[in-house]
């Protein structure tokens, strides 16, 4: 399995060692081992989720609030997408500042995304699926997103791609806006929570 952390800091790229043979292939997309070393503690898992989507489907960036958070093991069992991490804490290195990692059923990368980052994809092809491992289930009351289309994020969305989002993500808050109304998460206390679970 190899590793990469990616420019948005406690964001991760998994790429996992494929078994071809005379069947067809085997590839197992997470392992524990690899992530403890990169994450540095065990991830929860409560909750999967599975998304379908036609080429151009925009679904993001979503957050939730940490503590307790919701950290994300994903990858694409079928199809392409371009995945997007976003640094959306209050006070970190890195904050305001993207990553962007192509997944789809060819490599089987993987992105783990820490409690606290804003999460977001595009399909590049229809009938993508999207398979998510997630450390807590879905907490209504504490989920929360910024547009994707936020002008001054400037978003790596391809060009010539008919964009279809949600009416919930086409009218969230810019970066701007969620940081004015107190909607972020705060980095001092996602690393807080980080440390707890080590």
């Amino acid at each position: 399995m190899k590793v990469r952390e990616l420019a948005v800091k406690d964001a991760y790229e998994f790429t996992p060692q494929q078994f071809p043979d005379n069947r067809g292939l085997f590839v197992a997309p997470l392992q524990e081992p690899a992530l403890v070393e990169a994450v540095g503690h065990p991830m929860h898992l409560a909750q999967t989720n599975h998304s379908v989507s036609r080429r151009g489907t925009i679904r993001g960036l979503h957050f939730a609030d940490t503590p307790p958070g919701q950290a994300k093991y994903v990858y694409c069992p079928s199809g392409a997408l371009l995945d997007v991490v976003v640094d959306l804490r209050v006070g970190s290195p890195t904050f305001g500042r993207w990553d962007a990692v192509r997944l789809d059923s060819v490599d089987f990368r993987a992105v783990y995304i820490a409690e606290g980052l804003g999460h977001g994809f595009v399909a590049l092809e229809d009938n993508t699926a999207m398979s998510y491992l997630c450390s807590t289930g879905y907490n209504p009351g504490g989920e929360h997103g910024i547009t994707p289309l936020d002008p001054a994020l400037d978003l790596p969305w391809p060009e010539g791609i008919e964009r279809i989002l949600s009416e919930k993500d086409a009218s969230a808050p810019t970066l701007a806006e969620a940081e004015a109304a107190g909607l972020l998460p705060s980095y001092a206390a996602c690393v807080a929570h980080y440390a707890s679970l080590s």
